[in-house]
């Protein structure tokens, strides 16, 4: 079983008591808009198996040959204390982008650096010329690269802060020694991904979708993410609004529509056979890592089971798992409890 579980109340939407003074005073403050160089890899099929054991960190980078070159995005929060060389790096979902975790960084740079890349398609990020090529091995190339960049900079210590596809990355990270990750937070991911999860997803992404009006954009992510659980509607705006662009009067997705080309093809045979053929591969990288792990799950969430959370917590590093009442796919690390469970981990010695 999953010990210690720590089974919370959803406090989003309430005010900050513990960090109030510091989190008003915070919101002053924005991230630096930064890039790194990166390489597309010269394959049209990424074969994610064989591509995640090939991973390698040596030289700090894993990166494909002949590609097209492009540059990756990354939010750069510098820590107030000025000393840079703890750096804490958060990786968003599938469909999302870096800003989500500008509560937890405001949290986490009073002592840290914060670093929160846009995946390559999403947000900031150039976008891929091969729509086959968005899928797990090519972001984990790009990752290695703004490592070592980071390392350049001066970080001697790197955490990872994974929220679903972000997650599934830093379990890829974390098991390589080479790259040395400290501490490594999965949110709502595991090994074994639901294949009705992907299928739910699938449904909704890389619409071709356009709105009249900010509001009504704000309205339509809210009904595709009802399962991130409560938010007030001040909380709900700051999520939102680094998810819409305005191009010819209307209000569209951040996202490259090609990111969803993989999982247009999938069918309930195909997804379950994905979900199946995946497991093996990232079980082992997973009981390869030496880094702690903090595990956190929405209690109601359709892609991290309880099952494999009682696994995870049981085998491997044994993560410690914290689980969140109200709350589906995924934690959005907003609520103070949410924020607090994360830099405790982290910042802790």
């Amino acid at each position: 079983m999953c010990r210690p579980r720590a089974i919370i109340p959803d406090a989003v939407g309430q005010p900050c008591q513990q960090h109030h003074v510091s989190c008003h005073f915070a919101m002053y403050h924005q991230p630096t808009l930064a890039h790194v160089d990166c390489v597309s890899p010269p394959f049209s099929r990424v074969d994610l198996i064989q591509e995640m054991q090939s991973v390698s960190g040596e030289g700090g980078n894993c990166m494909g040959q002949g590609g097209v070159p492009r540059r990756m995005a990354y939010w750069d929060w510098a820590a107030e204390s000025g000393c840079n060389d703890h750096v804490v790096v958060c990786v968003h979902g599938l469909s999302r982008q870096g800003r989500d975790f500008d509560v937890l960084a405001r949290a986490l740079r009073q002592s840290v650096r914060v670093v929160c890349p846009d995946v390559a398609g999403r947000g900031q990020s150039d976008w891929l010329e091969d729509p086959m090529a968005y899928q797990i091995p090519t972001y984990v190339q790009d990752m290695v690269a703004l490592l070592a960049q980071l390392r350049e900079q001066g970080a001697k210590t790197v955490d990872w802060v994974g929220t679903s596809m972000g997650g599934l990355i830093g379990v890829v990270m974390a098991s390589q020694p080479d790259l040395a990750i400290r501490r490594l937070v999965l949110n709502d991911v595991g090994p074994s991904v639901e294949a009705a999860a992907l299928l739910r997803i699938g449904a909704y992404l890389g619409l071709d979708v356009h709105f009249p009006s900010h509001a009504a954009a704000v309205d339509y992510l809210w009904q595709i993410s009802s399962t991130f659980g409560p938010h007030s509607a001040q909380e709900w705006q700051a999520l939102s609004a680094p998810m819409l662009r305005e191009a010819d009067d209307k209000w569209i997705l951040h996202y490259d529509p090609c990111i969803a080309v993989p999982f247009r093809a999938l069918t309930a045979e195909s997804a379950q056979a994905v979900a199946e053929h995946s497991q093996a591969a990232f079980w082992k990288l997973y009981e390869d890592i030496q880094a702690p792990i903090l595990l956190l799950r929405g209690a109601q969430s359709d892609l991290l089971s309880r099952d494999t959370a009682d696994r995870m917590a049981t085998c491997g590093p044994r993560a410690r798992c914290v689980e969140f009442a109200g709350v589906g796919h995924a934690p959005t690390l907003v609520s103070a409890h949410q924020v607090e469970a994360v830099t405790t981990f982290l910042l802790s010695d």
